[in-house]
């Protein structure tokens, strides 16, 4: 059945300018589905790599001049759809356009703006431009499906530099593949033995057992909010759906529950000082509603952007990357509790 285990340990050393014992904690967790490993030391937050105000006007507007997604540029800037996907080779609405990314690193891999601003902070989004986007994205996913057979959706945000965003103008991407990432894969498989052994879902169990637990945020008709045990970010929030377990399933309704949640973070984002954000869905195929699978999203914060700081760096490092073992400073029952008020 689903455990939480943590195990934790100590690292001394003498800091300067005294020199004098110190010991931090440093808890290990492992994630109770895929087992991989997160390390929680929450005195890394004290560094120097996170101030509480920045001013990003200069960068904002140096930004703005040749900005490909802006309003008057993005007609001559960003490609077409090839017209067996997409006759008109855009996607358009009046808040978004959704056109392929110029340099996939997917066979089906589009980009939608979400709003004509060049800019905008963690609390200025609003919901229907989101919403729109969303199911713009889901069109394309269904029409992909059906002319190509790729099964598998991914969509993302990534919000300024230290999210690998390399456009400041506020935008989605969606990617659709005929097999899944190594991770939404892991999920799946994972799921489906949970499953088997238990005769019960692993995320109808982890929603029950997390409801008595700090780490629970809240619920709306569509979805639990849970802080991750074992994160693979800082302020890490999990969104479960209820019912649908792909991309495709979502109606207007569940849309609108999603995005409503993901504003409620970056609002709290925003309250800590945040400006930088990633953002991720974990989609089963198109073609599969599966009993023992539900579509989640997660979101992290990242390292505050600050063009002009000499101390910045992007996260991210060797046992990210090479080790799939996660670095993280916030404890999860920490970003729960701060985040409910903005839920209730």
């Amino acid at each position: 059945m689903l455990e939480f285990q943590k195990v934790v340990r100590e690292a001394e050393l003498l800091p300067p300018p005294e020199f004098q014992l110190e010991t931090q904690s440093i808890e290990f967790r492992t994630d109770p589905l895929i087992s991989t490993r997160t390390r929680i030391n929450v005195q890394r937050a004290g560094r120097l790599t996170e101030a509480k105000k920045v001013d990003l006007s200069d960068y904002i507007n140096k930004t703005r001049e040749d900005c490909l997604f802006c309003p008057e540029n993005i007609e001559k800037t960003t490609p077409l759809f090839v017209k067996d996907i997409w006759e008109e080779g855009r996607i358009k609405n009046r808040c978004y356009v959704l056109f392929p990314n110029r340099y996939p690193f997917g066979e089906y891999h589009a980009v939608g703006t979400l709003t004509d601003k060049h800019f905008l902070d963690l609390d200025e989004f609003p919901l229907e431009p989101i919403v729109d986007n969303l199911l713009a994205c889901k069109e394309y996913v269904l029409t992909v499906y059906k002319k190509k057979g790729a099964r598998y959706p991914t969509w993302i945000w990534n919000h300024l530099p230290p999210s690998a965003a390399s456009q400041v103008h506020p935008h989605t991407q969606i990617w659709i593949d005929t097999e899944p990432t190594n991770w939404t894969g892991a999920l799946i498989k994972k799921s489906k033995e949970y499953f088997d052994k238990n005769k019960r879902s692993y995320w109808e169990d982890l929603v029950e057992k997390e409801k008595d637990r700090e780490r629970w945020v809240g619920e709306n008709d569509s979805l639990a909010i849970i802080a991750t045990f074992a994160p693979h970010g800082n302020r890490e929030i999990q969104f479960i759906f209820k019912e649908a377990s792909n991309l495709a399933e979502l109606s207007e309704r569940q849309a609108n529950d999603l995005v409503d949640c993901v504003l409620k973070t970056l609002k709290w984002y925003k309250e800590e000082g945040m400006n930088s954000f990633n953002l991720s869905t974990f989609s089963a195929g198109v073609d599969e509603k599966l009993n023992y699978y539900r579509l989640n999203v997660k979101m992290m914060s990242k390292p505050v952007f600050q063009p002009d700081y000499p101390y910045y760096t992007a996260y991210g490092g060797t046992v990210e990357l090479w080790h799939g073992e996660y670095v993280v400073d916030t404890l999860p029952e920490n970003v729960a509790q701060k985040l409910k008020h903005i839920f209730r």
